[in-house]
């Protein structure tokens, strides 16, 4: 049984790549990171191996759920099930999310990477139905809830009731846009320079009060600490979060009224990497004038909510998007 391959669940995010094995868990979460050496080309590490390399290339072969690179996609997806599965010729049973917005041009492609990646068979599961599931949506449950995932490079929001999507939208604005903004400001305002990482940390760490961060002269190239309000990393991040609002407004505008109605009540939950940004639903829960809430825990959502199908398999073909 073990050469025929385990079931899993892979989250293929621009950001990170997290595999979930049946009645395991979540056993694999490393970047969705692609090194080659700058000179050949050549592949010299994935995921955390790429992140720890220095001198080479980095690419980042997926975006917004999808292989934006098939080959490094492709190698990159192989390498990840091979950590999984120590038997090189093991082929899985995977559950992937596809985009709610993809068109079947981009669920054949993404099936048939999976294929060449070694999968045995290869079932799609809507990203935003993984997402509620893994917020903690019962499919049974027909009112209407939102569901706001703030990825990497993207915002995505959808509308559900049951194990329908009624209604998405989407923005160029997520994790990646908010940690821009937050250089810029940096940049702007004290003539510093801040990486991405410690950008990463100023969202992650904005509590009540300040939030302290390492940026580098570039006259002198030293680096020196960085003392940040809170309130200015929230004015900093204002225009990625108010286009978010916006889409979320436009989509409840696209709903049936019942349904709109319950969303006043129900609200919407937060996933994603970028959900982490301190005082969002806040923010969001002004603008929208409904309740908003992040999930337990925001950045695994969508790996958990393909386990739910991984470990419940007649859940599959309840949802639609489950075909083979």
């Amino acid at each position: 049984m073990r050469l025929l391959g385990r079931d899993l669940a892979m989250d293929l995010g621009a950001a990170s790549t997290r595999i979930y094995v049946k009645r395991k868990g979540i056993v694999l979460d490393e970047p969705s990171v692609v090194m080659c050496d700058g000179l050949t080309g050549k592949i010299v590490g994935f995921g955390a191996e790429a992140v720890a390399e220095t001198g080479g290339r980095t690419h980042w072969p997926v975006s917004g759920g999808l292989p934006a690179d098939a080959e490094l996609a492709r190698r990159m997806i192989r390498h990840f099930l091979r950590k999984v599965h120590w038997h090189p010729y093991a082929r899985p049973r995977l559950v992937m999310a596809l985009p709610c917005d993809s068109t079947p041009i981009d669920r054949e492609a993404l099936q048939s990477i999976a294929y060449e990646a070694d999968a045995r068979t290869v079932r799609l599961i809507p990203h935003a139905l993984a997402a509620a599931l893994g917020s903690g949506m019962s499919p049974d449950d027909r009112t209407g809830h939102m569901v706001i995932d703030i990825g990497r490079d993207a915002a995505r929001i959808a509308v559900l009731s049951g194990e329908s999507v009624v209604a998405t939208g989407s923005v160029p604005y997520g994790g990646q846009a908010v940690n821009r903004a937050i250089v810029r400001f940096v940049e702007r305002e004290h003539g510093l320079q801040l990486d991405d990482r410690e950008a990463e940390t100023a969202k992650r760490h904005a509590h009540d009060g300040e939030v302290m961060v390492r940026a580098r002269d570039p006259e002198t190239g030293r680096e020196r600490e960085l003392t940040l309000p809170v309130q200015h990393i929230f004015e900093a991040t204002g225009q990625p979060v108010e286009s978010i609002a916006r889409a979320a407004m436009e989509t409840v505008e696209r709903c049936p009224a019942e349904l709109a109605a319950d969303l006043g009540e129900r609200g919407a939950v937060l996933v994603g990497g970028g959900a982490l940004l301190r005082g969002l639903g806040r923010r969001l829960r002004e603008t929208l004038c409904m309740p908003v809430r992040r999930a337990e825990r925001p950045v695994e959502c969508v790996a958990l909510g393909l386990g739910r199908c991984v470990d419940e398999l007649g859940l599959i073909g309840r949802l639609r998007g489950g075909r083979t």
